[in-house]
């Protein structure tokens, strides 16, 4: 097996990590912020979000041999677009999730007018000012990991591209 054909063994992780980890986030926001769903969310987040690097650049690697007139040219660029701004979103989703529950996000929350305001500190998640872009993200995501899916079925299944024959 050479390194072209990883690409497939290494998109399932991504895909399932990151819409288990998305579904359970959108159940914490809108539905009950349980903390086994904020451990889903995160860990699951973080895995999948890995994972689509692999991902990324195992399919980077995988269309370096392919020919640039190719009838299909055009499905792959979409599903290489798709892959990267899921690794920019969910990558922005876990840096600000990181930055608002690290040491100096905390400490920063604490600083109210005077220093008078007692502590609140709550779970990114759980932030009102940061619901419907979590939520616009999250199922956005989703959406995204799903066309993602899909161009990347037409590529094997519809025009054949790096099937081992």
């Amino acid at each position: 097996m050479s390194l072209v054909h990883l690409h497939p063994a290494a998109v399932h992780f991504p895909i399932a990590f990151l819409i288990a980890a998305s579904v359970a986030g959108l159940a914490y926001i809108h539905w009950r912020p349980m903390e086994q769903l904020r451990t889903i969310t995160w860990w699951g987040m973080a895995a999948g979000w890995l994972g689509l690097i692999v991902a990324i650049i195992t399919g980077l690697i995988a269309q370096g041999p392919l020919p640039p007139d190719a009838p299909y040219r055009n499905v792959l660029n979409w599903h290489t677009t798709t892959g990267l701004i899921l690794g920019v979103l969910y990558g922005d989703v876990l840096y600000r999730g990181w930055l608002h529950n690290s040491g100096k996000g905390k400490r920063q929350r604490t600083r109210g007018k005077n220093n008078q305001e007692p502590l609140v500190v709550t779970e990114f998640l759980a932030e009102p000012k940061q619901k419907w872009l979590l939520t616009a993200e999250l199922a956005g995501g989703v959406i995204l990991v799903l066309v993602s899916g899909w161009l990347g079925g037409q590529l094997v299944y519809i025009w054949g591209v790096n099937v081992m024959k």
